[in-house]
């Protein structure tokens, strides 16, 4: 039986978490789940990942993994709050050290040493993990941030933000250690995946013209037409328009508080007089 894929839909950042698992053994992994967190009251909820954890049970499944692509930006993990629910292991691709010394001294962060060992798993690239029957391969494509990685599943690419639908184009590339030469790099990497690939993006805010969200394409129609980096386009013009184009975006509404949850494996900032806080650095981005 072929891998079975579920994915959730975040409305309020526009992200999508995945459940993916083996049909014949039913163990699971689950990718880039989300804490939901109300910003003006300063107030965490679970709804999203208790959604998630109601499908394990629904379908029966064992989770052995929670794989984050990268450190987000828009929105904060659900991850731990998952492993709490539905156990399994934490991974994420080992870059991310080089992004945790970038926020910790940004933020100030007493707590998180830049090793990584705040997940169970840190993955190189070209690692695999086992899916009952199935394998995970980690995909190192560095650019939209330092550390990140795609998985490819049984035929099935997750790529996180690193390509959107083809009509919304590919991922920002202009926050701290971003690269957008790497950009173009990782993704012309994936496009040597088969045509009949199935790419599974992390995010999607409907491309004018376009009236539903979605978040499955394949790898051939990525590399026809995707409208930032279809075929023909070369490294240097790509990188010209990303980087022109990333002048003109603004910083995501929860970048600041999820970036101090996100290096902490989706985690909150340990408690100081009995609450926790996050930490606003003025004047730094």
């Amino acid at each position: 039986m072929p891998v079975e894929i579920r994915a959730f839909f975040h409305e309020p950042t526009h992200s999508v978490a995945y459940l993916v698992w083996d049909g014949d053994t039913r163990r699971a992994a689950i990718i880039d789940s989300v804490l939901d967190y109300d910003g003006a009251a300063a107030k965490t909820s679970t709804a999203f990942v208790d959604t998630i954890a109601e499908a394990v049970t629904d379908e029966r499944l064992q989770v052995d993994w929670l794989l984050e692509t990268h450190i987000h930006a828009d929105h904060m993990a659900g991850i731990h709050a998952l492993q709490e629910k539905v156990g399994g292991k934490t991974a994420i691709g080992a870059g991310i050290e080089q992004v945790q010394r970038t926020f910790k001294d940004i933020f100030d962060l007493d707590d998180v040493t830049p090793d990584g060992s705040q997940f169970d798993r840190l993955l190189a690239d070209g690692e695999r993990l086992p899916l009952g029957n199935l394998a995970i391969e980690a995909i190192a494509t560095p650019g939209h941030t330092p550390g990140f990685t795609s998985y490819l599943i049984d035929g099935a690419v997750f790529v996180g933000d690193t390509l959107l639908m083809p009509d919304y184009g590919t991922a920002r590339a202009d926050f701290p250690g971003g690269d957008a030469t790497l950009l173009y790099r990782s993704i012309h990497r994936l496009f040597q995946l088969p045509d009949d690939t199935r790419v599974f993006v992390g995010h999607d805010y409907k491309a004018p013209g376009r009236a539903n969200f979605a978040w499955e394409t394949t790898m051939a129609e990525q590399r026809a037409h995707n409208i930032h980096i279809h075929a023909g386009i070369g490294e240097a013009e790509f990188v010209n328009m990303r980087v022109e184009r990333d002048k003109t975006l603004t910083l995501p509404t929860l970048m600041l508080p999820s970036l101090q949850v996100n290096v902490r494996a989706g985690r909150l900032p340990p408690a100081e007089n009995g609450t926790r806080y996050f930490k606003i650095p003025i004047n730094k981005f």
